[in-house]
């Protein structure tokens, strides 16, 4: 009992020692030999959504799957008593949305074996670059459909009203010409009329929404039609708050997303995860607000196909960037223009067998009086 007094005082001692980490960015924690916790920073709360003090009543397993190559510098830490690091890591668990990551693991050099675990997330950084890269793409679209409805519509019916002219001088046989004249001149307006939902509008009809009914439409949709056949996979976060915006647009946005992952999985044991989490201490400059906006709400969709080529990946939200034959190319443009109206972000990253886009939202009581377009 006296000894374990001692060891309790030994390692709060410690704790006291370490406190100097939660300055720190990035997410460190101290770990023993049997994987638990002994101590966590201020910023490993944020991470994993969770408090020190449970953390510390848990194992790094708990955290993170075994399967994990972490597991390995662990060891390998240990046994080389040095210094290991890991760039470019795919990094998930129960708590962690799948992100890339740098590892730094290293032995604190003590009786008690411990190591140190850092973990670098660099996604962060990223999704900054991809946020103005994405919606660079969602503007150029924005400014293809006002060039087209300006530049292609406007000859048009200037040749649908000639047509209809010349069918009231013409016998009966030629009209069969002027209908179809007309026909296809209002066929190409319809096409047209496609790229009005990237044009710089407000959006309309936008308040609180609850992302999982959201979610559960889609999924209705996808079960009774394109993905027929296809595993879905809720792993939902019930208390999540509720964004602000348009939900249709949003059930269009997932729509998209879901039906991409449907067209990428195998024809057999496709399965496809829809998943919702809390992200602590997500911020991001906003196109036209004042100061950074937090993005707390995670959206993943996930999917078990081939993936996507390496070089397309710095393309994918561009308009008609398609890995599908027959694609358009215009369904993830079409996800960056409406999820950026939204003060959000969309990124993506995967491998052979998982690919996941994730959408990043505000809050519906942070966004409302910032997010541009919304009204």
């Amino acid at each position: 009992m006296a000894e374990g007094a001692v060891a309790m005082r030994g390692m709060r001692a410690a704790a006291d020692g370490w406190s100097v980490l939660d300055a720190l960015a990035e997410v460190v924690l101290i770990v023993a030999p049997d994987g638990g916790v002994r101590y966590a920073n201020g910023s490993a709360e944020e991470f994993f959504g969770v408090g020190a003090a449970q953390l510390c009543r848990g194992h790094l397993q708990d955290l993170i799957p075994v399967d994990n190559p972490l597991f390995g510098l662990v060891e390998q830490a240990r046994a080389m008593d040095g210094r290991v690091s890991e760039y470019e890591m795919t990094l998930e668990g129960p708590r962690v949305p799948v992100q890339q990551v740098t590892l730094h693991v290293a032995p604190i050099g003590d009786a008690d074996a411990l190591v140190a675990v850092t973990i670098d997330p660099q996604s962060r950084a990223r999704q900054i670059d991809r946020q103005l890269v994405h919606r660079h793409a969602a503007r150029s679209v924005t400014a293809m459909s006002a060039m087209l409805a300006h530049e292609v519509k406007n000859p048009l019916s200037g040749i649908r009203g000639a047509a209809q002219l010349l069918e009231q001088n013409i016998g009966t046989a030629d009209r069969e010409l002027t209908r179809l004249i007309c026909d296809e001149v209002d066929r190409i307006c319809s096409l047209v009329d496609r790229f009005e939902v990237f044009s710089d509008r407000p959006m309309v009809k936008a308040g609180p929404v609850n992302i999982h009914e959201v979610l559960n439409h889609v999924r209705m949709i996808a079960e009774n039609g394109f993905a027929r056949g296809v595993r879905i996979v809720e792993n939902y976060d019930p208390s999540l708050p509720p964004v602000f915006g348009d939900r249709d647009q949003l059930v269009q946005v997932f729509l998209n997303l879901v039906k991409n992952a449907a067209e990428a999985v195998p024809a057999e044991a496709g399965e496809i995860v829809l998943s919702t989490a809390y992200q602590h201490g997500i911020r991001f400059a906003v196109r036209g607000a004042g100061s950074r906006q937090r993005l707390p709400l995670m959206i993943g969709v996930q999917d078990n196909g081939e993936g996507i080529p390496e070089d397309l990946r710095q393309h994918m939200f561009d308009p008609f960037v398609s890995t599908k034959t027959q694609g358009s190319g215009l369904g993830l443009a079409l996800v960056a223009k409406v999820v950026g109206d939204h003060g959000g972000v969309v990124e993506f990253d995967g491998k052979p067998g998982r690919t996941v886009f994730r959408v990043m939202l505000p809050m519906a009581e942070e966004a409302a009086p910032s997010v541009e377009g919304v009204r």
